[in-house]
């Protein structure tokens, strides 16, 4: 198992190590194929140099001795029997001794006489026939059939040079002929058909080609294996510097997501805080009037306020307090009363019926409740009504808020729209995660912005990433803003 295991860590080098190998095979076949002819080349390299000395001199050698045994026999006198006896043997002894070597298939002389050609391949033929005049035997033609060919084809050429003259056959065998001339009178000739046997040089030339080959694939297959080792152990270093790469760089993401999470608590609270201290107010504000008569208001108002608080001194427990305490089924918030006690209980208290701020409330009442804190809801929208109060200072303002509900669609819908300037529309562009500039932190129109920026963007993040809302912002043809919160109902 540790064996698989560590092939299946390292199958990229391994893959490559049987591609080499292929190469390498396909490389040796190919080395081969390029032995083959080039034993092919030497062998007939081989053979020509053979026919060139060997052959040639084989047969100029026995042609010499016959031509030497004639001519000593015809200076001495023919007295006695034994004398013609040892000159027949010395005959047939010059043309069965060649017969006997490897490479020395045939040898007869070929002599022409009255318009005929004779073949004599034995020594009492070839004495009757220069002492007796005697005609040899017809038999001999059909069996030296080749000699008396190659005779016919260059008789008159041999005649007239008198010259060594060699052929190579389609079987690899050389005819020989060399001019018979006792006595410096041409007599004929004599032939030798001679097949070479190089069956040891082949052998010696294989046995050293395959131990070439074996020497040079075994340095090929250990150099394979060393480039293995080097780059297993390569991918080895590399694959720890970048397993420490990237532990140093998920410490460096984890402590980035650490320290925005804690921003954004801290700027979250700091606004959470600002309107806990205005809500605070608004308490001191209702006990001042409180009466026996208006004591049911009084108790619905201060435990609404005392709620708003309570949720943003548990905000202050931690930067990421868990989905349950904002996405739970136990929440049953209604939206309507949300933006009905906002904007009666807090905007305007704030900004009463003789300011320029007016609003005008438009609510589904089929609009679903959701599973939702309400005072996150809270969160969520009191920073948007307030974005459209700060941008158009000085103006006379009016708020329109509008809830539906798309029952195909499964979706609630929140309209928050002011008649004022609109925004800036650099704020309407997105970035490369396609959220519009307003929704950015450290993004506003105020000329002092170092304390501004935060309202929008911690609505969108709330809204988008704890309640999985959807929020945008746009502006309208004849004047004036509109957000647009989109609620899922699924």
């Amino acid at each position: 198992m540790g064996l698989v295991k560590r092939l299946q860590e390292y199958r990229f080098e391994v893959r490559h190590f049987i591609i080499l190998f292929i190469i390498l095979a396909s490389f040796q076949v190919f080395l081969s194929y390029l032995h083959n002819i080039s034993s092919n080349t030497l062998i007939e390299q081989t053979m020509d140099l053979y026919r060139r000395d060997s052959a040639i001199r084989l047969g100029n050698l026995v042609t010499t001795s016959l031509e030497l045994l004639l001519e000593q026999s015809l200076s001495n006198p023919r007295n006695s029997e034994e004398s013609r006896r040892n000159t027949i043997e010395a005959f047939d002894i010059i043309l069965n001794q060649q017969t006997l070597q490897q490479n020395v298939n045939e040898i007869c002389l070929v002599l022409p006489s009255g318009g005929n050609t004779y073949v004599i391949d034995e020594g009492k033929e070839l004495y009757d026939f220069i002492f007796d005049q005697k005609t040899p035997s017809p038999e001999k033609s059909s069996i030296h059939r080749k000699a008396i060919e190659y005779y016919s084809k260059f008789s008159q050429e041999i005649r007239g040079s008198e010259q060594i003259y060699c052929s190579w056959d389609e079987i690899q065998s050389f005819h020989v002929m060399i001019p018979f001339v006792p006595k410096g009178e041409y007599e004929g000739v004599v032939y030798m058909r001679i097949t070479p046997d190089v069956s040891n040089i082949t052998q010696e030339i294989s046995s050293v080609y395959d131990e070439t080959g074996i020497i040079f694939t075994a340095l090929i297959l250990f150099g394979l294996l060393a480039m293995f080792y080097i780059t297993s152990y390569t991918v080895r270093e590399r694959d720890l510097a970048q397993e420490q790469l990237f532990k140093e760089r998920e410490k460096q993401i984890k402590a980035d997501i650490a320290h925005q999470k804690e921003e954004l608590f801290t700027k979250r609270i700091y606004h959470a805080h600002h309107k806990a201290e205005k809500v605070m107010g608004f308490i001191k504000e209702e006990i001042r009037t409180l009466t026996e008569k208006n004591i049911e208001q009084f108790k619905y108002i201060v435990t609404r306020y005392s709620n708003f608080i309570s949720r943003v001194i548990y905000d202050m427990k931690w930067y990421e307090p868990p989905v349950h305490a904002t996405r739970n089924p136990i929440f049953n918030t209604n939206l309507n009363d949300v933006i009905r006690f906002l904007v009666k209980y807090v905007f305007q208290r704030v900004y009463s019926e003789n300011t320029t701020c007016h609003f005008s409330l438009n609510l589904d009442k089929n609009l679903p409740e959701v599973h939702i804190n309400e005072y996150v809801v809270w969160e969520i929208i009191e920073p948007l009504i307030q974005n459209c109060i700060d941008h158009n200072k000085g103006q006379d303002i009016l708020i329109t808020i509008n809830t539906r509900y798309d029952s195909p669609e499964k979706r609630s819908v929140i309209e928050i729209i002011d008649n004022g300037k609109g925004i800036v529309q650099d704020m309407l562009q997105t970035n490369a995660d396609g959220i519009k500039k307003i929704f950015l932190e450290h993004t506003s129109t105020h000329e002092n912005a170092k304390n501004s920026g935060y309202g929008c963007y911690i609505a969108y993040e709330l809204s988008t990433k704890r309640c999985g809302w959807t929020l945008d912002a746009v502006n309208l043809k004849f004047g004036g803003t509109k957000m647009i919160i989109q609620i899922p109902m699924h």
